[in-house]
């Protein structure tokens, strides 16, 4: 699969954009962790399997988000440097964060963390997707799956994947709880409040991997 991106047109703000967002979706993820009052879907999966396998979430996330990138092959679809880079960065930077900020503390502070985590997740889903170097792993297996079938719908086939991991991850140990429908809920909108914010000015030639800049739609490390 060869790397897309197109780094002709600004290539210093939108390299530092896709890592300053890659590196703010890290951060949020482990204030989330931090708050232990619930993940998103994909997040209740990985720590899961971190409880399972005794590996720490980041080296979880980066190997679910490698396995994910496998199966873009079957689909066709090829991954952008903001893709690969979604894979490792992420997962390396919650590590390190987690390594930083203590666990449990008051209510107080853990309702600060969850909700300053979802709030930097929507500005760090912009961020990268504004970029334009290439959606996350997570992202680009729904979108592939959806090109691939045309007659599927997206929030459909996004729902029944998000679902599906929720429950693998609850059944694993993964923390479910008020965080999870906070995040169901808040996510989309910011997204959709950032995005214009971050987007790559017009006249740029948009990367083909990349999801159109006014997309609502946030992405999963990440990614």
């Amino acid at each position: 699969m060869a790397l897309l991106g197109n780094l002709r047109h600004r290539p210093v703000r939108r390299l530092v954009q896709l890592y300053l967002g890659l590196t703010l979706y890290g951060v949020s993820m482990a204030l989330m962790i931090r708050s232990q009052l619930g993940l998103d879907p994909w997040d209740v999966f990985h720590q899961g399997l971190s409880e399972l396998t005794g590996l720490s979430f980041g080296t979880v996330t980066i190997g679910v988000g490698a396995l994910v990138l496998l199966l873009w092959i079957p689909l066709r679809q090829r991954p952008g440097l903001g893709t690969v880079s979604n894979v490792v960065v992420i997962g390396l930077v919650v590590d390190a964060t987690l390594a930083l900020l203590p666990a449990g503390g008051p209510f107080g502070v853990r309702i600060a963390m969850l909700v300053t985590g979802i709030v930097a997740n929507g500005a760090a889903t912009a961020l990268y997707l504004g970029a334009q170097l290439g959606p996350g792993p997570r992202d680009g297996l729904m979108t592939g799956y959806v090109a691939r079938r045309p007659g599927r719908s997206i929030r459909l086939v996004r729902t029944v994947i998000e679902v599906t991991v929720l429950a693998l991850g609850a059944l694993l140990g993964g923390t479910v709880g008020v965080g999870t429908v906070a995040y169901a809920l808040a996510i989309g909108p910011l997204a959709q409040f950032f995005i214009p914010l971050f987007a790559v000015p017009e006249g740029t030639e948009p990367d083909s991997a990349a999801p159109p800049p006014g997309n609502p739609a946030p992405a999963t490390p990440a990614g």
